[in-house]
Parts: C-alpha cells; sequence; structure tokens
C-alpha cells in the first residue's frame, strides 16, 4: 500500500510536469496584424518553456485566425472577451495562466530570440518577484516611430529617466514589458480599472506590498509606439493626467521629475508669448527702440531654437539620418508639451477645483 508521502510527492511531481516557467499575456483590441509578428517573434525564442495567452478584447477585427496558424508551433490559448480594456484583459489572462511567471507584453511589440533567455539568465542569477525591460526602435519601423521612439528613450527628453543603469534594483515596469510571479499578480489584484496610468499604479502597489522589482536591461524589446503624431499627443497627453490621478492616490509618488513636462510647457508658452509681445512692439512701437526689441525676440526665441537644435543633431547621429532628425525635434515638442498640458489640466481639476476622479475624467475608468 502506497504512503501518504509517497501520493503527496507523486501529485506534486504531476503537477509539476503540468506547469511551466512563463505564461506570456497579450491583450489585444483591432490588431491582427501585429499579432502576428509577435507570435512570430515568440517562435524564434531560446528558451522555449512558456506558453503564450491571447486576450481578444471586444475587437471588431480579430486575431482569431492568426493565432490558428501558430498552434503546434506555440503552446497557445486564445480568449475572446467584451472590451473592458488592457488592465483587465491582462487579469483575465493571469487568472487562465498557469507559468510561474506572468510576462504581460503589448500587442505592438516584437521580441528578439534571446529576450526569453535574458529574463530566465536574471532570474537565475538574482531572483526578484517581478521586473521590467527596456525598448529599441526596429530598422523597418516608419521614420516617425523611430523618431517618437527617441523622444520616448532620450536623455534629452523624459526618457532620461525610463530605465537607467541606477534604477536597477528599483525599477517601476511599464505593461508593454513586465513581468511577475503568478502569485504575487494575483495576491495583490492585478490592474486596477484605470484608464490610463493602470501600469505605473501596478508597479507602484508592488513595491508598497513590499516585493522586490528589478529592471532587466538585456530583456529588451522592440516597440513600435504610436504611428503619427496626433495618436502620440493623445498618448502622452493621458500619461500627464494619470500622473495627476496617482499623485492623489499615492501623495509620495510624485517626484520633482515628472513636473519637468509641465514646466517645460509653461516656459515655452511664456518664450512665445515675449516673442509675439517684442515682434508687436517693432511693429508699433518707438522705432528708435526697434533693435531692442530685434535682439529681445531672438532672446526669448534663443531656448527654444537651441533645444530643437540639439534634438536635432542628437537624433540624427543616434538614427544616422537627418529627416528622422527633424521629425525628432517635433516628436520631443509633442511628448513634452502633450504629456505637461494633460497635466496642468488634471492638476487643475484634481488639486484646484478638488473634483474627485470620476468627476473630473467619466471616461478614465472602464465599468
Amino acid at each position: 500500500m502506497r504512503s501518504p508521502f509517497f501520493t503527496l510527492h507523486s501529485s506534486f511531481f504531476i503537477l509539476h510536469l503540468y506547469t511551466m516557467t512563463y505564461s506570456i499575456i497579450v491583450p489585444v483590441f483591432n490588431r491582427p496584424d501585429e499579432v502576428d509578428e509577435l507570435l512570430e517573434s515568440l517562435c524564434q525564442q531560446t528558451v522555449r518553456d512558456f506558453e503564450v495567452v491571447v486576450v481578444e478584447d471586444g475587437s471588431e477585427k480579430t486575431c482569431k485566425d492568426v493565432c490558428d496558424k501558430y498552434h503546434g508551433k506555440l503552446d497557445l490559448k486564445y480568449f475572446a472577451k467584451k472590451n473592458s480594456g488592457p488592465g483587465q484583459s491582462r487579469n483575465y489572462g493571469a487568472e487562465r495562466a498557469k507559468g510561474e511567471y506572468l510576462i504581460v507584453l503589448d500587442s505592438d511589440v516584437v521580441l528578439p530570440e534571446n529576450y526569453l533567455k535574458a529574463v530566465d539568465d536574471e532570474l537565475r542569477k538574482k531572483p526578484c518577484d517581478a521586473f521590467g525591460g527596456p525598448d529599441q526602435a526596429h530598422e523597418s519601423f516608419s521614420e516617425t516611430q523611430k523618431a517618437i521612439n527617441y523622444s520616448m528613450t532620450s536623455f534629452f527628453t523624459t526618457g532620461g529617466i525610463r530605465g537607467g543603469k541606477k534604477k536597477l534594483d528599483k525599477f517601476y515596469p511599464r505593461s508593454f514589458n513586465m513581468g511577475i510571479r503568478r502569485d504575487v499578480y494575483l495576491r495583490l489584484g492585478g490592474f486596477s480599472k484605470m484608464r490610463f496610468g493602470e501600469d505605473i499604479d501596478f508597479s507602484i502597489r508592488i513595491f508598497k506590498a513590499g516585493y522586490h522589482c528589478r529592471l532587466f536591461p538585456d530583456a529588451w524589446v522592440w516597440h513600435k509606439r504610436r504611428t503619427d503624431m496626433k495618436k502620440f499627443f493623445r498618448q502622452v497627453y493621458n500619461s500627464g493626467i494619470a500622473r495627476i490621478n496617482l499623485y492623489k492616490l499615492y501623495p509620495d509618488s510624485l517626484k520633482l521629475v515628472h513636473m519637468l513636462p509641465m514646466v517645460f510647457t509653461v516656459g515655452v508658452i511664456l518664450l512665445f508669448l515675449m516673442a509675439c509681445f517684442g515682434r508687436i512692439m517693432m511693429v508699433y512701437g518707438n522705432p528708435e527702440h526697434f533693435y531692442s526689441w530685434y535682439w529681445f525676440v531672438i532672446a526669448s526665441l534663443a531656448p527654444i531654437i537651441l533645444y530643437s537644435l540639439l534634438i536635432f543633431t542628437h537624433s540624427a547621429i543616434i538614427n544616422r539620418s537627418l529627416p528622422i532628425g527633424f521629425i525628432s525635434i517635433g516628436a520631443a515638442f509633442v511628448q513634452l508639451m502633450g504629456y505637461g498640458f494633460g497635466f496642468i489640466e488634471a492638476w487643475w481639476k484634481r488639486c484646484v477645483l478638488k473634483k474627485d476622479i470620476f468627476q473630473a475624467f467619466e471616461k478614465s475608468f472602464y465599468e
């Protein structure tokens, strides 16, 4: 007769056979072509101990046919549900995943073949509860996408504070490339119903719960980001709103560096107003003071011009492209000022008018 210990040990062994290390969770909304590229890159991974959980978030243009192509190539599960936003779709996938670690990816990323190996190496070297990785631009990306990528990663924009080497042991991962132990994910309740900033909210809760989160610098992804400046502006504008909403939830989360885009935005507006005033005085003021006002206009615009030249030169060198350098000027201003305008609006509504988040931003939460 088998002993209870043998039965328990056998059950554990059988359970272990049916578990795996990584579950990759991908929420999708109307992006079948991008999912195809992501799944193809997953087929090339040198580490194979993973499953893929694709969650269709109420898409009109689904990726089911795309996923069907990869059955047999990947351990892939496809789920379709009503639209509830990426955060809730990640939670939906997490509840159905069986990996020890959950890796959350946006559908518009592509992985280099050693991505999972880099994650595996880091976890073997120094285990942690959660982690995240940086992103890069692929050669196939459009010039606008590369310029946007530059603005989001450059030292001369807010990209300089994201994923620096000094933050290896305290890194707040973003949902385009984020990993966490499944038991920790479920214990914390996953992502909130916030429409914007839900990944930062989750990262803050990870730290506040006492868990250890690190940056894995070699676990990077190619991230396509937005394809035009209008969509990019809306993205960063919402990020600015999210920062104030997060501040109201976690007052200690707001740092001086988070206010820099707002300062930049106000500064640019003031400099332009000064230049316009100087121009008016050149035309309608005392002719004897014409050159004084002329140099006043030049001095007002000089910081903007010098910053634009800095962005152009740096981006052109990094991307080895003059057109990308030129587009990067617009991308940098869109990123900083879009974020700044969102920050200012949210500050006015939440901190000055004292509105709660539902009064101030009725569309900021999913039902």
